[in-house]
């Protein structure tokens, strides 16, 4: 007994030691987790003490664009940090948690004294981390708005800046007089260039120049002319997938070779000659400004090829004939070279320092340059559509119909825009409005270019998810088999995941048409901001999470239908259970697989259970206490919204009521009677009563007139009246075609019934109006007399028992 008391001793002392130990060692490892956040929280508000001094003296637009894209990734790196910190912020509030509060009186341990001291010193300098990375990312986001809005003043100052016309002779002396002292300047920037690659050359030889030449000339042609064939070799082969995506995946595999190729290629041989440094300080900005409009310009003519196919009509993804196609691709080329030599030519211009009234000049000679070039393709447009005029009526003339000519509606939008443009352009420049002139050509082809490429990537993307996921493709059925879900789902998410993309492509494009305009940053901050995530409630849903989510769902789905699957088709056929019995053991295991994927994909969203049974109980009570009738309402909302038996826009009758469905919501339908009052009908209404949709599926209207005439009247000649009434009218079909027929025989009385039908059951009731007026009219014409039979009661007067009375008392029908 007493060894065993000693064993236990020892071993609760050395627990107590190791604990001691562990907490005492917690400090340390969470000084060590804030060490890096904090380090870079710091280099943050340097790196913004460094934008703040850089701004004072930032005056040119690209230094302000770099300046707010530093203030954007020092928001970044102090955000990034703050979410670092908290975590260790909520470790050590729970470690200090443990400790307990300080007891008056009491004489607390020193380890635990200690430990204290030092979580109180940490927490407070973790607190203070997290509140300047916070004023940081706040203060640099200020900055990047307020940079942002010098760079649009800037922006609007420039276009609207106004000077000489270029019809003014003025304009043209003043260059002549500058011209030659910035050839001078530009000489000069020539000189040293030449001296700076002569020194490069004579210090390290033709070794790497040549050598860069030799790459840049391997990637523009022989490179980019084999992967053109063999990408061509691949879409006329078996093994390319169906036509559409064989049509799409060309062009898309032909606009990146075509564009990426030749802008490497410029970017292989300027890098080699600036390993050497063989460009002079003063040439830098040339040199970037020759890669970049090499990759705008190899942009511009892959998606003109791609997207017109001069040489493969049969391969074209524009409405584009075999006339129009090269002249248009000579254009693509013109407008390349023109954007390629515009952007080196303004680099040029502000490495030599050349005079304003050359710029001015040149940029009148640009824009006007583009104007033609503009109206050359509308030219070109305008004949295609002549010729497609002239095909239609030949064809319609040799068929004897009378079609309508259809036209392209993105040609007859790109007309529309282009005559706006050469307009708007023209007449600027002429009125001195130079820069603006040059910006309306300059974006006109881009946006032409940018809607096209993505018009081109948008179709790809369709045409590979739906082939990716479709049942005759070899994953989509691989996909089918393997999860168990049936084909016609895969098909599903595949529409669905090409929607999502094509939404990805349109916001790329959007961005990319306003990316001249110079707001690229604030665009960089839209981004942060969705990737930094949604705050709802408590819980921020972050795009990362949404994936994950959605993988999650995707994975339980599959699990719990594949146990579905097994419990029906393996299970439940060999047990003793009835087929009702199976069935409820099958439908309650769904549900229940149900139920777990949701909850399962909840948490990887980041949602708590606690909060769903918050949700789930607050449900309830308020259900069991008056929302029965809301739920049900909300509930036949969704079963009107998704089986549609009445939609917006039929006329309807309820009991009594007919009127127009203007409006469902998921509680109530709102119906417009023919009095223009409005009838809100709860929507279990419409799903658990009988409901009239007298205008379901096109349903027509049908006018009924009833009269009577004498036994004498000529029948035949009634007839011919009735109906020639009846075609007259232009509301009343030809087909059904009117028919009047002879109800009956009373008397000396003929009833007569006719019937006929409109486009619509709202024209029945004016229609049927005209027709009794132009009834009663032409009958009076012709002297055709409308009687109603007459009903004959004869009633004793009882207070009068000498002679009996007789009233008569006639009540006639309405004809």
């Amino acid at each position: 007994m007493h060894q065993r008391l000693t064993r236990l001793l020892r071993w609760f002392l050395a627990l107590h030691l190791c604990i001691g130990m562990a907490f005492a060692a917690e400090p340390s490892l969470l000084a060590d987790a804030q060490s890096e956040p904090s380090e870079k929280i710091s280099s943050a508000v340097a790196a913004m003490e460094q934008i703040r001094k850089s701004l004072d003296d930032a005056d040119a637009p690209e230094t302000l664009q770099s300046l707010s894209e530093k203030s954007l990734k020092t928001k970044r790196d102090a955000d990034a940090a703050v979410t670092a910190l908290e975590p260790l912020l909520k470790q050590l509030d729970a470690r200090i948690a443990q400790l307990g509060p300080v007891t008056e009186g009491a004489v607390e341990d020193s380890e635990i004294r200690t430990q204290r001291k030092e979580l109180d010193a940490l927490r407070s300098d973790l607190d203070s981390s997290i509140k300047r990375g916070k004023l940081l990312s706040i203060e640099a986001q200020q900055t990047s708005d307020s940079i942002e809005k010098m760079r649009t003043q800037q922006f609007n100052a420039q276009i609207a800046r106004k000077v000489a016309s270029p019809l003014s002779p003025s304009l043209w002396k003043q260059f002549a007089e500058h011209v030659p002292v910035d050839l001078q300047r530009v000489a000069g920037l020539y000189r040293q260039g030449q001296t700076t690659f002569a020194a490069a050359i004579e210090k390290d030889g033709w070794s790497t120049p040549l050598l860069g030449l030799l790459g840049a000339l391997v990637l523009m042609f022989p490179l980019r002319m084999w992967l053109r064939h063999a990408g061509r070799q691949f879409a006329m082969s078996e093994k390319a997938p169906d036509a559409r995506l064989r049509r799409t995946g060309l062009a898309v595999w032909l606009l990146l070779v075509g564009t990426l190729l030749p802008g490497l290629a410029s970017l292989v041989f300027i890098e080699c000659l600036r390993s050497i440094d063989a460009i002079a300080p003063r040439l830098q900005s040339v040199a970037d400004a020759w890669i970049k409009s090499s990759f705008v310009a190899a942009f511009f003519l892959s998606v003109s090829a791609c997207m017109l196919m001069p040489k493969r009509p049969s391969w074209r993804l524009l409405n584009i004939d075999d006339i129009a196609a090269p002249a248009l691709t000579r254009f693509a080329w013109g407008a390349a070279f023109m954007t390629w030599f515009a952007m080196l030519l303004n680099a040029l211009s502000i490495a030599a320092r050349t005079s304003a009234v050359t710029t001015v000049a040149l940029d009148g000679l640009i824009a006007l340059t583009y104007v033609a070039l503009i109206a050359t393709v509308l030219v070109t447009l305008k004949k295609q559509r002549q010729r497609h005029n002239a095909m239609a009526e030949e064809k319609a003339q040799n068929a004897e119909s009378s079609h309508p000519v259809q036209r392209g509606g993105w040609l007859m939008l790109a007309w529309l825009g282009g005559h706006i443009t050469v307009l708007a352009a023209l007449i600027a420049a002429l009125l001195g409005y130079l820069n603006f002139s040059v910006f309306v050509a300059t974006q006109m082809v881009w946006i032409t270019v940018v809607v096209l490429a993505t018009t081109l990537l948008m179709k790809f993307a369709d045409d590979f998810f739906t082939w990716l996921l479709s049942a005759e493709s070899r994953s989509g059925r691989a996909i089918a088999q393997g999860t168990g879900i049936r084909a016609a789902r895969v098909e599903q998410a595949g529409v669905l995941l090409s929607a999502l993309v094509r939404v990805a492509l349109l916001l790329g494009g959007l961005a990319a048409l306003t990316a001249p305009f110079g707001n690229s940053s604030s665009l960089l901050s839209m981004g942060d901001s969705v990737a930094q995530g949604l705050t709802i409630g408590g819980t921020v849903l972050k795009p990362f999470a949404v994936v994950r989510a959605i993988v999650v769902a995707v994975i339980g789905w599959t699990i719990f239908s594949t146990l579905q699957h097994w419990l029906v088709e393996t299970y439940l056929p060999r047990t003793e259970l009835d087929i009702g019995a199976r069935n409820s053991i099958s439908t309650v295991a769904r549900y229940v697989g149900i139920t777990l994927a949701v909850l399962w994909t909840l948490a990887a969203l980041g949602i708590g259970f606690e909060k769903l049974a918050l949700v789930a109980s607050a449900l309830s009570v308020g259900i069991g206490f008056g929302l029965q009738a809301i739920t049900q309402n909300f509930v036949s909302g969704l079963i009107l919204l998704a089986e549609r038996p009445v939609k917006i826009g039929d006329r309807v009758r309820i009991g009594d009521q007919v009127g127009d469905i203007r409006r469902i919501s998921v509680r109530a339908t709102e119906i417009q009677t023919d009095d223009k009052a409005t009838l809100i009908v709860p929507n279990s209404e419409l799903i658990t009563k009988p409901v009239q949709n007298l205008t379901m599926d096109g349903a027509l209207g049908r006018i009924s007139m009833a009269f009577s005439v004498p036994l004498s009247t000529d029948i035949v000649r009634l007839k011919s009246i009735v109906l020639g009434i009846y075609a007259a009218h232009e509301a009343v079909l030809e087909n059904p075609v009117p028919a009047m027929y002879v109800d009956s025989l009373n008397g000396s009385v003929v009833n007569i019934t006719s019937f006929g039908h409109v486009s619509s059951p709202r024209n029945v009731y004016g229609t049927r109006s005209d027709l009794l007026f132009e009834l009663l009219k032409q009958t009076a014409e012709q002297g055709i007399a409308l009687v109603s039979a007459t009903d004959i009661h004869v009633i004793r007067d009882r207070a009068a028992p000498v002679a009996p009375a007789a009233e008569v008392q006639t009540k006639a029908d309405p004809a």
